[in-house]
C-alpha cells in the first residue's frame, strides 16, 4: 500500500509539474503576442506633417539671422552691457525683458530688505526708550519706599 501511496504522490507531482510548463509556455505566447500586437498599432500610426505658413517660415530665419550674428563678446555679456544694451534699444522683432524683469526684482528686494531694516531699527529704539522709562520708574518707586521706610522710624 506504501508503493501504490509513493506512486501516486509521484504521479501528482508529475501532473502539477507539467502543468507548470504548459502555463509558462502560453504565458510566454500572450506576451509575445501582445507585444506584436503594439508593434502593429504603433506601425499604423501616422505623423502629419505640421504645415508652416511663409510668415512663420520668415519670422524663424529672421530669428536665425539675428542670432548668427553673435559675436564672442556679446555670448555672455557683464550686466553694464545689459542695462545699456535695454536702455538703447532693440531693433529686433521682439524684445527681450528678462534682464529688466531680473533688475526691477532685485531692486525691489533691496528696497524691502531697507524697508525691513529701518522698521526694526525703529522698533528697537522705541523699545530701548520703554526699557529707560521702565528702568527710572523702578529706581523712583524704590526711592519713595525708602522714604517711606525713614519717615515710618
Amino acid at each position: 500500500e506504501e508503493d501504490l501511496l509513493n506512486d501516486v504522490c509521484r504521479e501528482v507531482v508529475e501532473k502539477w509539474s507539467d502543468s507548470q510548463v504548459v502555463d509558462a509556455k502560453e504565458e510566454k505566447e500572450d506576451e509575445v503576442q501582445a507585444i506584436a500586437s503594439m508593434m502593429e498599432k504603433q506601425a499604423r500610426i501616422v505623423v502629419k506633417p505640421k504645415e508652416v505658413s511663409q510668415e512663420e517660415k520668415q519670422r524663424k530665419a529672421a530669428l536665425l539671422a539675428q542670432y548668427a550674428n553673435v559675436t564672442d563678446e556679446e555670448e555672455y555679456p557683464f550686466p553694464a552691457l545689459l542695462e545699456a544694451r535695454a536702455v538703447k534699444g532693440n531693433t529686433s522683432l521682439f524684445r527681450n525683458t528678462n534682464v529688466e524683469d531680473v533688475l526691477n526684482a532685485r531692486k525691489l528686494e533691496r528696497e524691502l530688505l531697507r524697508d525691513e531694516f529701518q522698521k526694526k531699527k525703529e522698533q528697537d529704539k522705541l523699545q530701548r526708550e520703554k526699557d529707560k522709562l521702565a528702568k527710572q520708574e523702578r529706581k523712583e518707586k524704590e526711592k519713595k519706599r525708602t522714604q517711606k521706610g525713614e519717615r515710618k522710624r
